[in-house]
Order: structure tokens, then sequence, then C-alpha cells
């Protein structure tokens, strides 16, 4: 990543959305960067077909030379939502990482379309306070350290949405967006997110006006709705017998968990920058794979394995959700993950109510559990005097400490 002079600064990639921020960016890196090209980028996620709609032309409107919209779904599911969720990676036990998963594809894609036009710099509307600045330069400096790195909102004088929406006015460029702007949202294929208004303060209860991917779990259907997933190597690659890509399947569960109102959570978290946020966050198919593994996962893992995967979670985690995902770490985590992962084959029944999506059917041909080894009854395989030498090796630490401290 280098510093250069305004002057210097010809071509610039900008991640575009349409929305307020990057309108007011295309025109603001003209003026600043002496009247430098600006080609938009967008990437397409899943954040829905209505916020593609005439993103184009939006650019090109407010200044953009070209607008790149490049479609990442598939890539995104199979590549790192998969590989993600295979590690048993949530944050502070509750998050799934819905927008840390998605930053890594879109920087890189970022870098992919500044290297087609010949760029010389990339910019991204992030905020000073949040973690997305983190995330998409770190990719940048891992994937191109020799592009300079624009951060309007660390750079400009405007703080607010009246200011944004002056400064299109005065050059007569037009917006949807309005002075009031209740939620802060981003959504992708695995999940939307929300902050702002009320969730301001954390002794608000969220409103149903806060929610969008799914239903209020008491307004759910009264009657529950049973799905089964059949998993390959901890992907899944069937939802109710139909043999799907991972971007359909997720759709698929997205749709049928999100009207029972599955995947939903509040949580205060600790930014990577320091401070405490809070958000709400819908991941309904999310929430359903995360369960079917977990399913499988018990069958077949043994209880030093299943720690050592536990481990790795936590660590995986932290680095997606730290934006450290073009590393040696993130690889090696991955690598480690992989050989339990391959174990992740059966079948789980789900069943979805209100809320919950609980696992209430499993098998794996991987299987360790055995009803003959597990039974109270009568067996041959498990002779109950051998736990008498078992347990007095496995406390004999503890004998010899209370031994001698008498």
């Amino acid at each position: 990543m280098t510093t250069q002079n305004n002057n210097d600064i010809k071509k610039v990639v900008l991640a575009y959305s349409g929305g307020l921020d990057t309108s007011a960016i295309i025109p603001w890196l003209k003026e600043t960067y002496n009247d430098c090209e600006i080609v938009a980028f967008c990437a397409d996620v899943g954040q829905g077909e209505e916020e593609l709609i005439g993103l184009h032309e939006k650019a090109i409107a407010s200044g953009a030379s070209e607008c790149h919209i490049v479609d990442l779904k598939e890539e995104l599911v199979a590549d790192y939502i998969y590989p993600t969720i295979a590690t048993g990676a949530i944050y502070e036990g509750t998050y799934l990482l819905g927008t840390s998963m998605a930053r890594p594809i879109i920087a890189k894609a970022q870098v992919e379309v500044a290297r087609k036009v010949g760029a010389d710099a990339v910019c991204h509307g992030c905020t000073g306070k949040g973690n997305d600045q983190v995330r998409f330069e770190g990719c940048f400096a891992a994937l191109a350290p020799d592009l300079t790195v624009i951060a309007p909102w660390r750079e400009w004088s405007m703080v607010s949405r009246e200011d944004l929406l002056d400064y299109l006015a005065e050059r007569n460029i037009k917006t949807t967006a309005s002075a009031t702007k209740i939620y802060s949202r981003d959504a992708n294929a695995w999940h939307i997110s929300h902050e702002g208004g009320e969730l301001e303060d954390p002794w608000n209860e969220p409103s149903k006006e806060v929610w969008t991917m799914t239903v209020a779990p008491e307004d759910a259907p009264n009657e529950p709705e049973y799905v089964t997933l059949a998993l390959e190597q901890g992907k899944v690659i069937q939802v109710n017998g139909e043999t799907l890509t991972p971007y359909a399947a997720l759709m698929t569960l997205n749709e049928l968990a999100g009207k029972h109102g599955v995947g939903r959570i509040d949580i205060t978290e600790n930014r990577l920058v320091g401070m405490k946020s809070r958000g709400c966050y819908e991941t309904p198919g999310g929430t359903v794979m995360f369960a079917a593994l977990r399913a499988i996962e018990e069958l077949v893992l043994d209880k030093t394995s299943r720690e050592w995967r536990e481990q790795v979670g936590a660590q995986m985690a932290h680095l997606v959700y730290d934006g450290r995902w073009f590393t040696p770490l993130c690889e090696s985590l991955l690598g480690a993950s992989k050989p339990l992962a391959d174990l992740i084959n059966g079948e789980v029944v789900l069943k979805l109510y209100k809320g919950q999506a609980s696992a209430v059917k499993k098998r794996s041909p991987n299987s360790l559990y055995s009803e003959e080894f597990a039974t109270f009854g009568e067996d041959d395989v498990y002779n109950q005097k051998d736990a008498e030498g078992f347990i007095r090796l496995y406390s004999l630490a503890s004998r010899i400490r209370a031994l001698s401290t008498k």
C-alpha cells in the first residue's frame, strides 16, 4: 500500500454501492485528486437484485467513466463461507461472521478490476470507526501493496448525511437518499446486519421494523417444518433430496428458515478498533447449516478431535472478523480443519419451529456412535470391571497430591 501525491493519482477503482456515501465519493475524488478517472466497482454477493437495478446508470450519472458489476455469489458461498463454517468459526459465541466473510472476496475482485483497467488507486467508503476499513485495507495490502488506498471518511470534512446531501445538491447530482436513515444495513447471501436507530441504546428491544429476512418467532407458523440436509466433507450438497449448488442451497434454506423466524441474534460485540457496537443479525440459512454440521460432528469426531476443532474455530473466528484472510495463518487454519471436515458426511433432519432449528435425526457412515457399545444392558464389548484400573490411573495425580500433603 503506497502513498502518492494527489496529482499522481490518474485512475481510481471505487467500491460502489449506489448509496449516499459512494455517490458523494465519486465527485469528491474527481475534485480532490485532480479530475482523476473514476471506475465504479460493485460486487454482487447476493445483497438482492433490487440493490443492483439502475446501478450502472447511477454511477455514470455521478461521474464514473465505467461501472463493473461482478457476480461473486457462488464463489462467496463455495470458497469463503463453506470453508469458514467447516472450522466452526463463530465470533464471540454468537455472530456467524456474515459481513466479515464477504469482505475478502469483494476486496480481491476490486483489485482484479483495478489491474484490468490499469488503475493506480482503490477507494472504499468505510468509516474511520468501523471494522471494514481494516478488513479491506488488510486485503489490499496482501494482494496489491503497490496500489494507493483512498479512504474519504478519514480525509474529507463532511460528518453527516445532511453534509453529503448538500454536497450532491450543490453539484446537481441526483440521489434518492434522504436526510433520515434509521438503520445502517449490510446484506449478502449469508446474512443481513442492522445497526443504528433504537439499536444504539442496548436497553431498547429491537422493534419489528429492524428485521427484514425473518418473521418474528411469535408470528411464525404454529406447525413445525422439517428439512433434510445431505452433507459431504462439511458442505451441504442436498436440501430435501435435491442436489443444489452452494449458493442455491443457501438461498433455499434462507427462505425455509426465514419464515420460521430462525437465525436472529442481538449482540453487543467487540469491534477490532477497540469500541463496542450493538448489532442485530439475521442468518436463517446459515443457522440451519451450522446446526446440521454440529449434528454430524457429534457422531463422527472423538473427544480430542472435537476439542481441537473448537480451538481452530475460535482462532478462525477472530481471523475472519479481523480481516486477515489472505495470510499464512488463514491457510494454516483451513488446512488444520480439512481432515476433520472431510469426516462430516451424512444426513440430518432439522425441525424448524418458532425461531429454532433443532437436529432431530442424524446419521453418518463415519459415525463413532454404536448403540451396542452405549447400551446400559448386557453386552460383550465392554467389561465394566476394566473401568476400575482406568479410573485409578486417570486420578493418579490427584491421589499422589493428596497423599503428599498429609
